[in-house]
């Protein structure tokens, strides 16, 4: 199994477009075409990663957090950035980083921190836009089925939960083949009128250029006419944060108790404004920036790491802001990594990293 195989397959469930502008996602160490026996899945990367990669005969690390965020200028081995990169060189060990794109899918981070603390009716907080285009698409009637069966497998066509959503619409097309040109019906240098459909469907961002492909493939004419433009529309399936439910409502600091439970480490909490709490906002990493999307979807708790002094008194009696930690709110992430990989793969060893890389202690 080499490298790119393994990769792709991670790009097709977290397509690195998703990923947020500062991110670094991707293969950051190491050759594409190496060959990869056993992966070790971390949820950062240091020097002690590598050491235990290596110790346990694995050809590629699959770490959450990236490595490298900003361009490396030297590799003098001047900090544990440097180091790390170096030992990898030279033990033959790839890096690979699934980090926001990973957080950003529907099925992603969030979705097991929801699973963890049993959070039902999971949706994302703040779904992104400029995920989405329209393609529409002229097609003779007789062959108008085929191109739209070749677009919804190469994956167009999700709205939501529904998949194969399209619209059509009935029309007259006409053209006139010059000199060259070899048309599908009607004969060179006449115009000719055809009863055609236009059939339009939604397409991610991502999958453009394989949807576009397939249409082209699957399209009868010798050139073909079709519009893409992009979309105002957010895609409910990718975007920041989640927000769910409990299922029976819990006294707040019985909540957050279970949290604890749930996720180790700290809880720094705000006012308990609410006494019962049943509608949950969450975010793996450093959420923030979701708090104004925590209050508008009326969470009653929102969950996240890194919050500032200050930014706690944003809560503003709205909600209970609940920051448990970097680590802690994205540890289980490890196992989301190896459950996808090994739903796919069978023919190598995905190892979870036994070093705990929490740079942080608590007394």
């Amino acid at each position: 199994m080499k490298v790119s195989e393994i990769t792709r397959y991670l790009e097709s469930i977290a397509p690195l477009s998703y990923q947020e502008s500062y991110d670094n996602s991707g293969l950051l160490v190491g050759n594409p075409n190496a060959e990869v026996e056993q992966v070790l899945v971390s949820l950062d990367v240091t020097e002690a990663v590598v050491q235990e990669a290596v110790e346990r005969n694995c050809q590629l690390i699959i770490a959450h957090h990236p490595l490298i965020f900003g361009g490396l200028k030297k590799l003098t081995g001047a900090d544990y950035v440097q180091r790390t990169v170096m030992e990898a060189i030279k033990k033959d060990v790839a890096i690979y980083a699934v980090h926001t794109n990973l957080d950003n899918i529907a099925t992603g981070v969030n979705d097991k921190i929801g699973e963890i603390l049993g959070l039902g009716q999971r949706r994302i907080l703040l779904p992104k836009k400029e995920t989405l285009y329209k393609l529409a698409v002229f097609v003779p009637r007789d062959a108008a089925e085929g191109v739209m069966n070749a677009m919804f497998q190469a994956g167009a066509g999700h709205i939501g939960n529904y998949s194969e959503c399209s619209f059509s619409v009935p029309g007259k097309g006409s053209f006139k083949g010059g000199e060259g040109s070899d048309p599908y019906v009607g004969e060179k240098g006449s115009r000719h009128y055809e009863e055609e459909e236009k059939v339009e469907v939604i397409v991610p961002r991502h999958l453009k250029g394989k949807v576009v492909k397939a249409m082209m493939d699957a399209h009868p004419y010798e050139e073909v006419a079709y519009d893409i433009y992009s979309l105002e529309n957010v895609d409910p399936r990718v975007g920041s944060g989640m927000i769910g439910l409990l299922e029976e409502p819990m006294y707040a600091l019985d909540f957050l108790h279970h949290v604890k439970e749930k996720m180790g480490g700290v809880v720094r909490y705000t006012s308990l404004v609410r006494d019962e709490v049943q509608k949950i906002a969450w975010c793996g990493g450093s959420g923030s920036f979701l708090l104004g999307a925590a209050k508008q979807a009326g969470a009653d708790v929102f969950i996240t790491s890194d919050f500032k002094y200050h930014q706690f008194f944003d809560a503003e009696n709205d909600l209970i802001i609940a920051d448990i930690g970097h680590y802690e709110n994205e540890q289980y992430t490890k196992e989301l990594l190896a459950s996808i990989l090994k739903e796919k793969f069978t023919n190598f060893a995905v190892l979870l990293a036994e070093t705990n890389t929490n740079p942080i202690n608590y007394l």
